[in-house]
């Protein structure tokens, strides 16, 4: 009686303490994961798991990686799960767990593009944000147009619940100006997500110019051009001596050489003076000299 009295007080205690929070910033960086607890989460121990993709029939069954099992770490090297899978598209994600109390899932995503993972790259434009994305990748080689891409879209602070799919590059309009937009792609293959998404990116979406900024604009730089060109073209030509004085360095001459000669100083000779020599004629060897 007492044993079940205990039994039933430790299941009351368990269900009325909170779960853990979720992992959070969980990245893949060239198979190196990494993630870091919920600010105030302490003493937790995580869990990392992985699906391999095979087929597009497979199921999704979730696989605990076997060196990252009740783990106190924040990394876990997950290179070999890329083994595991066709086209090495692999899914990652965290769980973090105190006592007997699981959080739920994070799902990790990949830092860079690979080759289950879309390169990304976001431009915007006033109302308008495109997401570019390539067709020259392993998965559309095989699969063809069953290969596409799952586009999460949304303003940055919400949750990116909304997607579309899309072979390629996607444009959207109407989007309110001054407004950060975010996007996160993922591989399909028959409309199932394979791989890992790509990390979420934002783009500010610029303000229009207004016509009248634009004239007033478009009218200073006429006037600069009509007026800062004729006077610099005047000047080169009509006051290039005035400019080059301008330019020229000061010049200044020693107080010493300004000064008289004093008597019994020696002159300074400022140039050599003229030597008197005897013009050789000729010249006649030692021996002759000698017979002479």
């Amino acid at each position: 009686m007492l044993w079940l009295f205990l039994h039933l007080h430790v299941l009351t205690v368990l269900c009325d303490a909170p779960l853990p929070s979720r992992p959070q910033s969980v990245l893949v960086d060239r198979w190196h994961l990494t993630w870091r607890p919920a600010p105030g989460e302490e003493d937790l121990n995580f869990t990392v798991y992985y699906h391999s993709f095979k087929r597009p029939t497979d199921k999704d069954e979730w696989e605990v990686v076997p060196a990252c099992n009740q783990t106190p770490s924040l990394w876990c090297d997950v290179g070999f799960t890329r083994a595991q899978a066709e086209h090495g598209c692999v899914k990652l994600q965290v769980q973090a767990q105190t006592r007997e109390l699981i959080s739920k899932p994070s799902q990790a995503c990949s830092v860079h593009g690979d080759s289950c993972t879309p390169e990304v790259r976001l431009s915007a434009r006033p109302g308008s944000l495109t997401v570019h994305l390539t067709k020259s990748h392993s998965l559309f080689q095989e699969y063809a147009a069953h290969a596409t891409h799952r586009i999460y879209f949304g303003q940055e602070g919400a949750s990116l619940q909304g997607h579309i799919i899309s072979a390629s590059s996607w444009t959207v309009d109407g989007l309110e100006e001054g407004r950060r937009y975010c996007a996160r792609v993922e591989f399909t293959i028959f409309n199932k997500s394979v791989g890992l998404p790509s990390c979420v990116q934002c783009e500010l979406i610029p303000e229009r110019v207004s016509s009248t900024h634009a004239v007033v604009v478009a009218v200073v730089v006429v006037l600069l051009l009509v007026l800062v060109v004729p006077l610099t073209a005047y000047v080169l030509i009509f006051h290039r001596g005035y400019m080059k004085r301008c330019l020229k360095p000061p010049c200044r001459i020693s107080e010493d050489l300004l000064q008289p000669l004093q008597p019994g100083v020696p002159q300074l000779v400022l140039s050599p003076c003229e030597e008197h020599c005897s013009v050789v004629s000729s010249l006649l060897p030692a021996e002759e000299t000698l017979d002479h």
